[in-house]
């Protein structure tokens, strides 16, 4: 039967929840161009050197394989369901370049679209450096026929178990294999996307959420795999309730279209209730304000107010 849970959606609002605090945001599925087409996560710098300028001791508890993280870090997520193959790599480059005009436009002009890359500033623009661009690939198993393909040479392990440096043509990209890194506090946020049982344990057990988005993630990852989160005190009433309340709050940020779908699904008595009359007949024309009362009521009123 297919797993029809959103992996990669899920893996980048954990990431965000681990870059909240840090000098760097993260964008999920960034529109790249005219015909979507999305990178799975980036991971940009707030301000220009607010990385260099922050305390060591709150960038020392990251993941393993991120500890080089420049300016603009590309990085492409394949899940248990997903093989990181040669065609990944290839894919990931082509996003690092359209990413990179497009970021290099933002720079040069304040504004970056699919369209202003496909028709730059006609004065031109100056790339960014290659230099504050890293691109990763972050793959639940081991890339076993990838690694196959290429010479030992290419594929260098870091200092860390499961990451490693791969040469992809000119490009170097860093590769995080989640079911082979160390079983450390600091790797929750990786183990918790991990395919084997005893790491996603060990990731919920030892992940802590920085948001009440996050908290709500944890909650639902341990329901997609059935397991007892350390603190299963959290209900499924919690959860829900949480959920509904994080969408009230959000309401102001979805789209016209959205909020109607959304009053659509209500009765026509929830929609009304709380309004005062004449909130609610505001916009209306004479005749439809009239339209079903009794003639002798209305021509009563009349007479009765002087109109």
């Amino acid at each position: 039967m297919r797993d029809h849970t959103p992996w990669h959606r899920l893996f980048g609002i954990a990431l965000t929840d681990l870059f909240t605090g840090r000098p760097w945001r993260v964008e999920l599925e960034m529109e790249l161009a005219l015909k979507s087409q999305r990178l799975d996560v980036l991971i940009i710098e707030r301000l220009p050197g607010a990385a260099a300028a922050t305390e060591a001791a709150a960038l020392a508890d990251l993941p393993d394989g991120l500890e080089n993280l420049t300016a603009h870090n590309v990085l492409s997520y394949k899940s248990k369901q997903e093989p990181l193959d040669g065609w990944a790599l290839e894919e990931l480059i082509g996003h690092y370049v359209t990413y990179r005009k497009l970021a290099s436009i933002q720079a040069a002009t304040g504004r970056a679209t699919a369209a202003a890359a496909v028709e730059p500033p006609a004065a031109g623009y100056r790339l960014l450096p290659e230099a504050d661009f890293r691109l990763y690939a972050v793959a639940t198993r081991h890339p076993g026929k990838l690694f196959r393909q290429l010479p030992a040479p290419a594929r260098t392990p870091s200092a860390w178990p499961g990451v490693y440096d791969l040469g992809w043509g000119s490009r170097r990209i860093r590769l995080i294999v989640l079911n082979a890194l160390a079983q450390h506090p600091r790797n929750a946020p990786w183990e918790l996307f991990a395919s084997e049982m005893d790491r996603i344990r060990y990731g919920l057990a030892h992940y802590r959420p920085h948001s009440p988005a996050a908290q709500l993630l944890r909650y639902h990852l341990a329901t997609v795999h059935r397991l007892e989160l350390p603190d299963m005190a959290y209900t499924l009433d919690d959860f829900k309730r949480d959920t509904y309340r994080m969408l009230i709050d959000d309401l102001h940020e979805l789209s016209e279209q959205e909020r109607q779908a959304l009053l659509g699904r209500m009765g026509v008595e929830d929609r009304l209730r709380g309004l005062a009359a004449e909130d609610r007949l505001r916009g209306l024309a004479a005749e439809d304000r009239l339209r079903g009362l009794d003639p002798e009521l209305v021509k009563d009123w009349l007479e009765r107010t002087g109109h």
